[in-house]
């Protein structure tokens, strides 16, 4: 039962990744595919408690980390592509495809599809929870650390995205580095707090069984490896040190993930 609707997530999840292809490559332009990471997470969690025929308090508790976590953050990047328009990650991604006519291609292979399985895995702890929760009624103290976790991660993430927004709505900020609030004390507090939310919900769903928690704890694994290692803080960091000049202090002076506070400057 768990595996057949587990399957239907993921086959509900590709259709909705080949309808937004299709928009995509009507208007030339993918980098709306950020919202579709969040909205596509907090889908498959909603979906999946849809399923249950009475949804229990842990259930209900997953499902609504994921919703709220991944609605706020899909309307909060598709906000930001409709102002500042196509992501420079993505055009530089896709200009040589672009340039040979494979734009439609490249899409689908490079951005769509590969987005759709990595959402799929990441999100895994909150899909295989809920499923395997069912009408599970008591809260754990497990569930509660893990929602605690999370909501770390929820004012993580908000305030540091609503403190750069303000920052950079100032045109007195115009080629600064934002090191104020929560970006003095970690050059990445949305990243932070993506990882906490998804530590929480797996923390949470291991209260439903250990084997929840063995099966899908790639998921927040791979989100952190994301984030830090790979397409997260990389490839942004890499367009800063070019676009700000001061970026190399403020990176030297602050962590890079986890809150700390500022390294004194040298002399």
């Amino acid at each position: 039962m768990i595996v057949e609707s587990l399957l239907a997530n993921f086959v509900i999840l590709l259709g909705l990744a080949l309808i937004l292809w299709v928009v995509a490559v009507q208007i030339g332009d993918v980098s709306f595919v950020d919202a579709f990471w969040g909205g596509g997470m907090a889908l498959l969690a909603l979906v999946s408690w849809l399923r249950l025929y009475e949804p229990g308090a842990l259930a209900t508790l997953l499902m609504a980390m994921a919703v709220i976590w991944g609605a706020r953050l899909a309307l909060h990047l598709l906000i930001r592509w409709r102002r500042e328009g196509e992501d420079k990650r993505y055009r530089r991604m896709l200009a040589k495809d672009r340039e040979q006519g494979r734009f439609a291609v490249a899409a689908l292979t490079k951005v769509f599809l590969g987005q759709s399985v990595l959402l799929f895995i990441v999100s895994s702890p909150a899909q295989y929870g809920i499923l395997e929760a069912g009408s599970l009624t008591p809260l754990s103290g497990l569930a509660l650390v893990g929602a605690a976790l999370w909501l770390v991660g929820i004012l993580f993430e908000w305030v540091g995205d609503w403190q750069l927004a303000r920052f950079k709505a100032d045109l007195a900020n115009a080629g600064q580095v934002m090191d104020r609030g929560l970006w003095r004390y970690t050059r990445h507090p949305n990243y932070f707090g993506d990882a906490c939310v998804w530590w929480g919900i797996w923390i949470a769903a291991a209260s439903a069984g250990w084997w929840v928690a063995a099966a899908t704890v790639i998921g927040p694994l791979f989100l952190t490896f994301t984030l830090t290692r790979w397409s997260g803080a990389p490839l942004l960091e890499g367009g800063m040190k070019k676009s700000r000049p001061g970026y190399a202090a403020y990176k030297a002076r602050t962590s890079a993930f986890f809150p700390l506070p500022p390294k004194k400057s040298a002399g």
